[in-house]
């Protein structure tokens, strides 16, 4: 793998530098060369930066800023400097480790701004097609470490922090971590923008600015506690705030019907409240190239300040009440929606940012080349709606075209049609979704009267050809009869005003192909459109979840390849095939595995009490509570654990139980659900018995780790010697946690579900402790046990018994009565009834098969080692940066688009005239 790595030179400033010499990387130079052609290290005050056509009354201030920012150790230091004491007001005698964080990051972000503009102005003399991401989450974690690692400035900032006194790493530490997700969507939307970069896509993405991310999770005698997350405390320095970037955003109002200067009748939305879309943007930057795309999120602001008059007054809460009134759209992800009012702020949250994201992407498209007509929309715009939750998108695009634009329908749903994309996330029917008409119509009246257009079109069409009947009917926009339940099904809106369709696992789409949107599948095909459902497969970002998460395993698998290109080229890991028989390289490797142990046993010391032993085997379950993720399932096997070992004779016990195991689990509960949040105190009591029996404690260790996030992640992923990921099969839709696991050497006990299908596939049947049913089978099952005809294993009887005997209740009543319902509820099958839904009972026996099977393989530390290399060589496909090459090619049909290095840029002429 390492032949075609060679010295890569580049011309700066009439000087001739090769890149490993300006890396000052930590790697043993004889070992091998790095190859970084995209590297902000080698740029000096001297390198030309792109330039765009200059007016004459603007050529002198562009000659100030036509050259990068330094990149040496002097120049970072003296810029961390300026920061600390012109922007952060800070004097050389009173300072604190968190100032120096922020003037460092400041630092870092002047890099990505010269980075971001020279981008934006690249795309548009390019006049490249574009995609739009557009999200409702973007779960980034800490941006300091990644942009320095993937701008190549992390060795030069280290050794300059050093000298102004502290550590790198420790000044990564103050980073809040900006929880704008809840889980894998969001989390997979931050790894697409950082292989967007990195691929050179011209991509932009669009989220909300929440004031508050997802809730700080506490434990509180074992159970749940939700706390603000107010991750702003103290500024945000990785974002620029663009007051001159707002757009109007109007809600409830009325539709009008009014006619023309032609004489034509038209319909309008008027009235109603209005508040503002503040942009604020957030530069991300490429791995190995010079491109920097943007995320822009939007604030919500009310369109003035406050009723001065009624402050006058003395009625100063009704002043502010508008101010209050619109922070509220962009305060909380995910506003708990068990009520009315919450399902409101909701959907306001969805129209607000799409509202805002549509007019920030048309008034580009038309500013970019005046003249451009709406057909020409599609073939310069995609937009990819991840999942539902920005599918309102389509009628706002048509109300645009139709109402604003005044064309005609046809031509406008033409359009629209061409524009849109849609990723599908979940393969449950209840988790698709949809919104009551009433609420629809009062907060967004003109939109409900658009899709009831759409709807009725479509199924014209459908039943010229299918006829009247429940085929048919089945393909509706609408549920339900009165205006009181009848619903809008956002999932078939996205299908039906999409130009593709795509799941994110091969089973995931085939599930989505067969069930979910079946009767879509068979129309859109009959009728040509054989290519509208594709399948993408998710993938993760190896320079965050390996590279920077798990350096030790980066160096390793450099040094054994002679190259650290793999970090651009993901496939290359397949090259550690070769060498994993060796006994050296396996040595070296569990070496790594045993550091990421130590780091992770300190972590759960200082952050749980409670000290493991980092030789024991790591069983990990992180994710989001979920009773279709089954930690019930890891809760039974870890009582089942116990119980064995509490029954086995002292003197036998070492001998039966020679590998100890120390399970841990991570995860947030969304605050309605309820059976959820007791998932989280079974555990706790689960540990709380575990953990302080003496009989047990030095076999069997319990953990639940709290306020799971990514930059906890980045310290659990690399430690696990195996993890679950252990979904009903055909109920989880893709996974990235497991490829992350994989990626650093972990191996899976998992169902034939999601990515698990293809993990497997890529790395082998050795690879994956595999157990459960099959996807195909679970309605045959479910109805068995809805007719009584589902029994439940010995093993799983004395765990149920354990828990009724109160053996877990840690003498709380409350929580006695809480388990047994729990408990009594799985076993409530028969008479129609499946309580057991996502199949724990029927699974278990095969379960506890795996794991005696796991105990045995990992008790043989040289096979151990051989698999878990084998494993993390086999991931080369589930790079983040082979999935958006797909979107590019197949979905949106977009072009990379690199800026040229330094050295290689004409300078354009002075134009006469303003600019």
């Amino acid at each position: 793998c390492g032949t075609s790595s060679r010295l890569k030179i580049v011309e700066l400033s009439n000087r001739a530098w090769p890149l490993a010499l300006l890396q000052m990387a930590e790697w043993d130079k004889g070992r091998f060369e790095l190859r970084r052609k995209g590297s902000f290290t080698a740029l000096t005050e001297g390198a030309q930066r792109i330039t765009p056509e200059v007016a004459k009354d603007s050529a002198g201030l562009w000659d100030l800023i036509e050259s990068y920012s330094g990149n040496s150790k002097e120049d970072l230091k003296k810029s961390i400097a300026r920061h600390l004491e012109y922007t952060l007001a800070c004097t050389r005698f009173n300072f604190t480790a968190d100032d120096a964080y922020r003037a460092a990051s400041y630092t870092t972000r002047d890099r990505l701004i010269e980075g971001l503009n020279d981008t934006s102005l690249h795309f548009k003399t390019k006049q490249v097609k574009r995609a739009y991401y557009l999200s409702l989450e973007f779960l980034m974690g800490r941006y300091f470490q990644n942009a320095l690692v993937n701008l190549d400035l992390e060795p030069g900032f280290r050794s300059a922090i050093e000298e102004v006194g502290y550590k790198l790493e420790d000044l990564y530490a103050r980073e809040h971590d900006p929880a704008l997700g809840n889980g894998g969507l969001g989390r997979l939307a931050a790894c697409f923008l950082d292989s967007m970069a990195t691929t050179n896509l011209p991509v932009w993405g669009y989220g909300i600015r929440y004031t508050y991310g997802i809730f700080e999770q506490k434990i509180v005698n074992g159970r749940q506690v939700e706390h603000p997350d107010y991750w702003l405390t103290n500024h945000n320095p990785w974002e620029i705030a663009r007051p001159d970037v707002t757009y109007a955003v109007r809600f409830y109002g009325e539709s009008q019907t009014y006619t023309d200067s032609k004489g034509n009748e038209r319909r309008r939305w008027v009235g109603g409240e209005i508040v503002e879309a503040v942009a604020h943007d957030s530069p991300i930057p490429g791995y190995d190239t010079m491109n920097v795309i943007g995320l822009r999120l939007w604030k919500a602001a009310p369109p003035k300040e406050f009723d001065f008059n009624k402050f006058n007054a003395g009625d100063y809460i009704s002043a502010v009440a508008d101010r209050q009134r619109a922070e509220a759209i962009s305060s909380v992800l995910y506003p708990n929606d068990n009520t009315d009012a919450g399902k409101e702020l909701r959907l306001k949250q969805q129209y607000f940012f799409v509202c805002a994201s549509l007019q920030d992407i048309l008034r580009s498209f038309l500013k970019e080349q005046p003249g451009r007509k709406w057909d020409d929309l599609p073939d310069q715009v995609a937009v990819q709606l991840n999942d539902t939750h920005p599918a309102i998108a389509i009628p706002e695009l048509m109300r645009i075209l139709v109402d604003d634009q005044e064309l005609h329908w046809d031509r406008a749903w033409g359009i629209v049609k061409k524009v849109f994309n849609y990723t599908n996330h979940t393969v449950l029917p209840e988790a698709l979704e949809t919104w009551k008409v009433a609420l629809m119509r009062r907060l967004l009246p003109r939109h409900v009267e658009i899709i009831e257009e759409v709807n009725r079109r479509f199924l014209e069409e459908v039943t010229a050809k299918w006829g009247q009947g429940e085929k048919s009917w089945a393909l509706s926009i609408f549920a339900g009869f009165s205006e009181d339940d009848k619903v809008v099904r956002m999932g078939h809106l996205s299908v039906i005003g999409s130009n593709k369709v795509n799941g994110v696992a091969a089973i995931h789409t085939e599930i989505v192909k067969k069930t979910i949107f079946k009767g879509f599948f068979d129309w859109f095909n009959e009728n040509g459109q054989t290519g509208k459902f594709v399948n993408m497969t998710n993938g993760v970002t190896p320079r965050r979840w390996i590279h920077c998460a798990n350096r030790p395993l980066s160096e390793l698998i450099s040094e054994t390849l002679s190259s650290d290109t793999w970090l651009r080229e993901l496939s290359m890991v397949e090259g550690l095939k070769n060498h994993m028989r060796k006994a050296m390289l396996q040595e070296k490797w569990m070496k790594v595995k045993l550091q990421a142990k130590g780091r992770l046993a300190a972590w759960l010391k200082e952050r749980c009490g409670v000290e493991v032993n980092p030789t024991s085997l790591f069983d990990i379950q992180v994710k989001r509570i979920h009773e279709y993720k089954r930690q019930q399932m890891f809760c039974m096997f870890m009582i089942h654990r116990y119980l064995e070992i509490k029954h086995t004779p002292a003197s036998q016990r070492a001998k039966r139980f020679p590998v100890p195991r120390v399970c841990l689990v991570g995860g947030k509960a969304a605050p309605g659900y309820y059976d959820a949040k007791t998932l989280i105190k079974l555990i706790n009591n689960i540990a709380s018995v575990v953990n302080n029996d003496p009989d047990v404690n030095r076999f069997l260790q319990v953990l639940f780790m709290p306020n799971y996030n990514v930059t906890s992640a980045q310290t659990i992923i690399p430690a696990s010697d195996i993890s679950e990921h252990i979904s009903t099969a055909g109920t989880e839709a893709s996974g990235t946690s497991n490829m992350k696991f994989v990626m650093n050497g972990g191996l899976i006990i998992g169902t034939n579900d999601g990515a698990n299908v293809e993990i497997r596939e890529a790395g082998g049947d050795d690879t994956m402790f595999v157990f459960g049913c099959a996807e195909d089978e679970v309605d045959a099952i479910r109805a068995k046990a809805r007719a009584g005809e589902y029994p439940i294993c010995a093993e799983l009887s004395k765990c149920y018994q354990a828990i009724r005997d109160g053996m877990f209740n840690c003498g709380e009543e409350d929580t006695a009565e809480e388990l047994n319902r729990y408990v009594g509820n799985l076993c409530s099958n028969g008479y129609g009834h499946n309580g057991d839904k996502y199949l724990v009972a029927h699974d278990f026996p095969s379960y506890l098969a795996s794991q005696r099977k796991v105990d045995t393989e990992f008790a043989d530390k040289a096979k151990w080692a051989m698999l878990s290399i084998k494993a993390a060589s086999s991931m080369g496909r589930f790079s983040t940066d082979r999935t958006m090459q797909e979107y590019a090619q197949t979905i949106w049909e977009i072009q990379p688009c690199e800026c040229p290095p330094p050295g290689q840029r004409e300078k354009p002429p002075v134009k006469s005239g303003k600019k």
